[in-house]
């Protein structure tokens, strides 16, 4: 179901409280319980608004609870390669925004501190807005779930498999836009010889400055030329 603005406007401020969490991690379909292959968040008791501003601190990576606890904490889930995997959030996806998908190799293990703490992150999917008639349209604000394809190419092995959801309804100042995140702790098996990139690091893949990030929706400049996805180029495999 699609948005325009103007819907979202009307109905700002009854949902100005309604925020999420990426609690289920989805595999071909079955939605696993909370928080047992996604590592908890931090606001994963309160649902605290917003998950993240600041795309340079550490947390920004996955949110946990603890960088240092969660990660041992949460199971692993073993899917192969070519498995439509996901996330369901605890609500709908309210806000307006862009929405991705990450993987990084886990080194030494998924269930490790240590995994993707290097230049390891390529994007596998988006969804970004869609620019008709002079104004951006959401398609995703009224569901509750995201779903896409791990490449069938991507090698065998450990992974950290991150969701991204960057709101963007008060992005038109630099920390303003919200990011909704979660972290899934993957084993991909029967994998192929592919060679995912380009790479990036998180933190470090955003600025905050990016116009895909820093943008008032609700005034788009003259002449805007469409939503400008921030980060690396999609790896389809």
């Amino acid at each position: 179901m699609k948005a325009s603005l103007a819907t979202l406007a009307l109905v700002s401020i009854p949902l100005v409280a309604a925020h999420y969490t990426l609690p289920d991690l989805i595999v071909n379909g079955t939605t696993t319980a909370d928080w047992v292959y996604v590592r908890t968040t931090e606001n994963h008791f309160s649902n605290a608004p917003p998950q993240i501003t600041d795309v340079n601190s550490t947390e920004f990576r996955c949110y946990e609870l603890n960088m240092n606890t969660t990660p041992g904490q949460t199971s692993v889930a073993t899917v192969e390669a070519g498995s439509t995997v996901g996330f369901k959030a605890n609500n709908d996806f309210y806000h307006p925004g862009y929405f991705s998908a990450y993987l990084s190799p886990a080194s030494p293990a998924a269930n490790s501190p240590e995994a993707g703490t290097g230049q390891t992150w390529f994007k596998i999917w988006e969804d970004p807005p869609v620019f008709e008639n002079g104004q951006l349209v959401f398609p995703s604000t009224s569901i509750n779930e995201i779903t896409f394809t791990i490449p069938k190419s991507l090698p065998s092995g450990q992974y950290l498999l991150r969701g991204e959801q960057i709101a963007l309804h008060v992005a038109s100042s630099v920390g303003g836009a919200q990011f909704y995140l979660g972290c899934a702790q993957l084993n991909v098996v029967n994998g192929g010889n592919g060679k995912p990139g380009p790479l990036v690091s998180i933190p470090g893949v955003y600025t905050g400055y990016e116009p895909g990030i820093l943008i008032n929706i609700y005034d788009l400049p003259a002449n805007y030329p469409g939503y400008i996805s921030p980060g690396p180029a999609v790896w389809r495999g």
